[in-house]
C-alpha cells in the first residue's frame, strides 16, 4: 500500500494544474469514447445523448460516492439486447422504462447492502451463474454482429438483406486493426484500440465509398440532441413485461460493478469496497442509470478502460474523471459531432462489435476460470448448461399475454433458482468468497 502511494501523480483528491489537468480528462475522454458511442449506435438511441448521459451520470457518481472513487461511467452493453428488445415491444419511451427500473434496483440493493450486509447477493450470484449469464449476453448478440458485418442494409428482414464483399472487407480491416492495436500497441494506445479500429474502419469506408458525407455537412455545430424525457415528448406507460427483460440483467450486471470495485481498489491503494462503501458506489451507478433514462440515454457502468487509464497514469484524481465527463457533456451538444458519428458504416461497427460481444461471452467463461469453478461437479454442470442454452436458444415463458420471460432474463432467473434449491449450495458459496477475498 505504502509503495502504491509513493509512485502516485495525483491523488484522489488532488487537483492537477490547468495543462494536466486538460491532458489527462482528454485521456479519460478517448478511452470511454469508442464503446459509449457504439451502444447507442447499436440500438438506435442518440449518440449525443449518450455521451451527455456518460457525463451527468459520471458527476452524479462521483457526488453520491463524496468525491472518494475515480471511476467514469460509460454505456453498458450488458443492455444492449434487452433494449432492442424493449424497443420492439413499445419504441424508445418502453426501453427508457425499462433502463428506469434497472436504476431502481441498483438503489434496492444498495440500501439492502447498507442494511445487512454483501454476503446475501454474493450466495444468489456466485460465478458458475453470473459467468454463463454474461456468456449468454455476448453470444446472443453474435448474429447482430455478424448481419452489421456482410450485409448491406442489415436491419432488413432476412429475406431481404443484401449481402457484400465491400462491407465484409471493411469489417474485417477494422477487426484487424482493433485486434493489432489490442496486442502491439504500448501505453496509452494500448487503452484505445477500440477507437483506433473505428478510425481505420471509416478511413476504409471512405475509400471505398460506403460513408455518407451530407449528414456532417448539413450539421450545425451547437445542436440540441435528441432526448426522449417523460412527460415532455413522451407519456410513460407501465409494461411489466419490459419490467420482466431489464430487471434480471441489473442483477446480474452488480457483480461486474463489485468486480470493478475491487480492481479499482486495488489500483488506486485504496479499499473503495469499506469506504466509502459498496452502498454508496452501487447508488451511484444506479442514480447515474435513472439520470439516462429521463433523457434517452443508455444504462451506465463503470468503464474498465478508464481503470486502465488510471493504472497507466498513476493519476486518481476525481477532478479529472469529473473534467472528462463535464467535456463529454459538451461533446453531446456539438451536432457535427452527432453527426460524424451517425456517418459510421454498419459494417465498421460489425468488425468491432464481432470482437467485443465475444469478449463479453469470453469474459463470463473467465470469471469462472479465475473463480476455479468446478465442472466436475455435476451441480455445476447443471446449472451452466441450462442457462447457455435457455439464453442462447431463445427460449421465452408466456406469463400472460402481455407479459413473457425470454431469453437472456428466463435464464438468468432459472440459474439462479436451480443454484439456491440444487444441494451443495455452501460448498460453492464458499469457494466464491474466498475469491473475493483474494481479489480484495
Amino acid at each position: 500500500m505504502e509503495q502504491v502511494k509513493r509512485d502516485v501523480v495525483l491523488d484522489v483528491h488532488e487537483v492537477p494544474k490547468a495543462s494536466q489537468w486538460i491532458t489527462l480528462s482528454l485521456q479519460h475522454l478517448f478511452a470511454m469514447f469508442g464503446a459509449t458511442v457504439l451502444v447507442p449506435f447499436l440500438v438506435g438511441l442518440s449518440p449525443g445523448v449518450a455521451l451527455i448521459s456518460s457525463g451527468l451520470g459520471t458527476l452524479s457518481y462521483l457526488l453520491i460516492t463524496k468525491g472518494q472513487i475515480p471511476a467514469y461511467l460509460g454505456s453498458s452493453f450488458a443492455f444492449i439486447a434487452p433494449i432492442i428488445a424493449a424497443k420492439s415491444m413499445g419504441g424508445p419511451e418502453a426501453a427508457m422504462f425499462g433502463c428506469f427500473l434497472a436504476g431502481i434496483v441498483y438503489g434496492l440493493v444498495a440500501l439492502v447492502i447498507k442494511s445487512i450486509g454483501l454476503k446475501w447477493l454474493m450466495k444468489i450470484l456466485p460465478p458458475v451463474v453470473v459467468g454463463p449469464v454474461i456468456m449468454v449476453i455476448g453470444l446472443g448478440l453474435a448474429g447482430t454482429a455478424v448481419n452489421m458485418a456482410m450485409y448491406a442494409n442489415p436491419g432488413a428482414p432476412a429475406g431481404e438483406l443484401v449481402y457484400s464483399n465491400t462491407h465484409i472487407l471493411v469489417a474485417l480491416v477494422t477487426l484487424g486493426v482493433t485486434i493489432v492495436c489490442s496486442i502491439f500497441a504500448k501505453g496509452f494506445l494500448k487503452l484505445i484500440p477500440i477507437l483506433i479500429g473505428i478510425l481505420a474502419g471509416y478511413i476504409t469506408g471512405l475509400i471505398v465509398g460506403i460513408v455518407d458525407l451530407s449528414g456532417i455537412k448539413e450539421a450545425a455545430w451547437f445542436q440540441m440532441p435528441e432526448f426522449i424525457i417523460p412527460f415532455a415528448t413522451y407519456t410513460p406507460v407501465i409494461s411489466w413485461e419490459v419490467a420482466a427483460i431489464m430487471v434480471p440483467v441489473a442483477i446480474v450486471t452488480l457483480s461486474e460493478h463489485i468486480g470493478h470495485q475491487m480492481v479499482l481498489s486495488k489500483v488506486v491503494g485504496r479499499d473503495f469496497i469499506a469506504k466509502p462503501g459498496l452502498h454508496r458506489s452501487i447508488l451511484g451507478d444506479g442514480a447515474g442509470i435513472v439520470i439516462g433514462s429521463f433523457i434517452g440515454g443508455p444504462p451506465l457502468t463503470s468503464y474498465g478502460e478508464n481503470i486502465g487509464v488510471l493504472a497507466i497514469t498513476r493519476a486518481f484524481s476525481v477532478y479529472v474523471i469529473g473534467g472528462a465527463a463535464v467535456t463529454a457533456i459538451c461533446f453531446g451538444f456539438i451536432g457535427k459531432i452527432s453527426a460524424l458519428i451517425s456517418s459510421i458504416p454498419s459494417a465498421v461497427m460489425g468488425g468491432i462489435s464481432i470482437l467485443l460481444f465475444g469478449i463479453i461471452a469470453s469474459s463470463g467463461l473467465r470469471m469462472m476460470i479465475d473463480s476455479k469453478v468446478d465442472f466436475g461437479n455435476n451441480r455445476n454442470l447443471i446449472i451452466a448448461s441450462v442457462i447457455l442454452v435457455l439464453g442462447i436458444g431463445g427460449a421465452f415463458v408466456k406469463l400472460s399475454d402481455t407479459i413473457s420471460l425470454s431469453g437472456m432474463a428466463l435464464a438468468a432467473i432459472v440459474g439462479v433458482v436451480l443454484n439456491l434449491v440444487l444441494p451443495g449450495k455452501e460448498e460453492a458459496k464458499d469457494m466464491f468468497d474466498q475469491e473475493n477475498k483474494k481479489a480484495a
